[in-house]
């Protein structure tokens, strides 16, 4: 049976208008776009939470969205292995602490401020998700998430700030106290470090 042509037309039109089938998000994008989200409704309220109320409004967040102890492991690097279970869980836990403290004293206030995903890239086992903040008047702070799924999602695991990775940072500020005093000292210096953000 031939279908008249007008038919045609009146159908190709309906493809047209109808509105198009969401396609799901990417986990890995969903993760960070969830993060993005909380730092956004804190920074929008950064002056009367303090930084104490960014920090425990941020604490959670960023636990779920970044893999911390495979960041200090990677971050310490060869001698993670010399550390006792209870010396990583210590660093594990003031990386942490450095973590989120930095977080609340970067995001500090709000003037406009948004965030755009901009693609996912896939790297073998790995995600990289390519993400901008975009500062009204600025040039926009390019994010880049490299991020694992170890068996509780998609979490990160390095942070590229205009493709400056901070795991690299780290991994060079941390080699020196773990050289002089082990995880004691770096510890100690993490503990330091995230009481001077606190101050602010």
């Amino acid at each position: 049976m031939s279908i008249p042509r007008r038919s045609c037309l009146a159908f190709g039109l309906w493809l047209a208008a109808a509105p198009a089938i969401a396609q799901p998000a990417d986990p890995a994008a969903a993760q960070i776009e969830q993060f993005h989200r909380k730092l956004l409704e804190v920074m929008r309220q950064a002056k009367s939470l303090g930084i104490e109320g960014r920090y425990r409004a941020l604490e959670p967040a960023v636990r779920q969205a970044f893999d911390l102890p495979a960041m200090a492991r990677l971050a310490v690097g060869a001698r993670w292995s010399g550390f006792s279970a209870a010396e990583q869980a210590a660093v594990t836990e003031a990386f942490t602490r450095m973590s989120v403290a930095s977080y609340a004293r970067n995001f500090s206030g709000f003037g406009g401020q948004s965030f755009a995903t901009d693609r996912v890239e896939a790297h073998g086992e790995e995600k990289v998700v390519v993400t901008r903040l975009i500062n009204p008047g600025e040039s926009p702070v390019d994010l880049t998430y490299r991020m694992r799924d170890a068996g509780a999602g998609w979490k990160v695991i390095d942070v590229l700030h205009d493709s400056i990775s901070e795991l690299a940072m780290r991994r060079s500020e941390f080699a020196g106290s773990v050289r002089q005093g082990g995880a004691a000292l770096l510890v100690q210096r993490l503990n330091e470090l995230s009481e001077r953000l606190m101050q602010g």
